[in-house]
């Protein structure tokens, strides 16, 4: 029988700020970026000590990992980062040296943008030869993972709502992303680039980000009243998705609420864009224009969250068997 193996993949971050021109070169694939723009991520890492993403990931690995075992499935669980190390290709060679035949793969980014899980399926694909792969696009749907948000934010709305004397309303948001690499090229124009995705139509991730937000939701019926942004818009030339926090939360404060309670759908873990970009600049835009910001606490180690991964790793190594018996 084939050696099974679960890989997740995740953005990836530096240890420390010195690594950090280092890193952003990574993200951008290769780019020139703007001093000042390193600067500024110098900043943000600084204020908040450290960004826990990879500790994190790791964690999470070892719970799908105990999860899996506990349905039957003892598989090795293994970690790769596009952007720092353990860089995905080293990753995939190490699983190649252990003697991994089959692997199911899945980005801890559920909401699948094309172009993104496109960077991570290639980083893959380049050092998977021999190894069959299963790739996991996207589980923006998945029911549990919708579970896990609800249970961190039900008792994080309780407490907020029994302070305030009132139920407090829930802004959701996810990761803004560059307006070009979700919208396809326009008919009858050129497109001079590489070929971002098969096939015709927007990329799905804006609808997705939605869609869970959508979820979450309803499982928390309690919610007076919620809206959804698209937040940590970049540096980089052009326009990026919206709205943004900032403009609805203009809008929210427009119409007299006081104390908001934000929830990121679109990240699993505590990170820069978490503990900087929420804890700290919206909740003190938010203080200025005079609403109380708080969020509930992230999935992080989260039971549910290991189980709805586990359950995505299953489904794949299945298919993986069946695949390889010819079914």
């Amino acid at each position: 029988m084939a050696k099974k193996a679960v890989l997740l993949l995740a953005h990836g971050t530096p240890e420390t700020v010195e690594q950090i021109p280092e890193y952003l070169r990574n993200v951008v694939s290769g780019r020139p970026v703007p001093q000042a723009v390193v600067e500024e991520i110098q900043h943000r890492y600084a204020l908040i000590g450290h960004s826990p993403l990879t500790e994190i990931t790791f964690a999470q690995a070892r719970l799908v990992e105990a999860e899996l075992s506990a349905k039957g499935t003892p598989v090795p669980v293994y970690v790769g980062m596009r952007n720092w190390k353990p860089y995905i290709p080293e990753v995939v060679k190490q699983m190649r040296a252990d003697g991994v035949e089959q692997a199911a793969v899945i980005c801890m980014a559920p909401q699948n943008s094309r172009t993104s899980v496109g960077l991570y399926r290639r980083a893959v694909d380049a050092e998977s030869a021999g190894t069959q792969i299963d790739f996991t696009e996207g589980w923006a749907q998945h029911p549990l993972l919708a579970d896990a948000f609800a249970e961190r934010l039900r008792p994080a709305l309780a407490k907020l709502s029994a302070e305030v004397g009132q139920p407090v309303p829930v802004l959701f948001t996810a990761h803004s992303v560059p307006t070009r690499t979700v919208q396809p090229p326009s008919e009858g124009t050129e497109h001079s680039g590489p070929k971002l995705w098969p096939g015709q139509g927007a990329d799905p991730y804006a609808d997705e980000a939605r869609h869970t937000a959508e979820l979450v939701a309803a499982r928390v019926p309690e919610i007076p009243r919620w809206w959804f942004a698209f937040q940590s818009q970049g540096a980089s030339g052009g326009p990026w998705i919206g709205p943004s926090v900032e403009e609805t939360l203009d809008k929210i404060a427009a119409e007299g609420v006081k104390t908001l309670l934000l929830q990121p759908i679109g990240f699993l873990c505590d990170h820069v864009e978490i503990l900087f970009d929420v804890d700290r600049l919206f909740r003190d835009y938010a203080r200025k224009i005079g609403i109380r910001l708080e969020r509930p606490e992230s999935l992080n180690e989260s039971p549910t969250l290991a189980k709805a991964v586990a359950d995505l790793a299953s489904k794949a190594l299945e298919r993986l068997t069946f695949d390889s018996r010819g079914v």
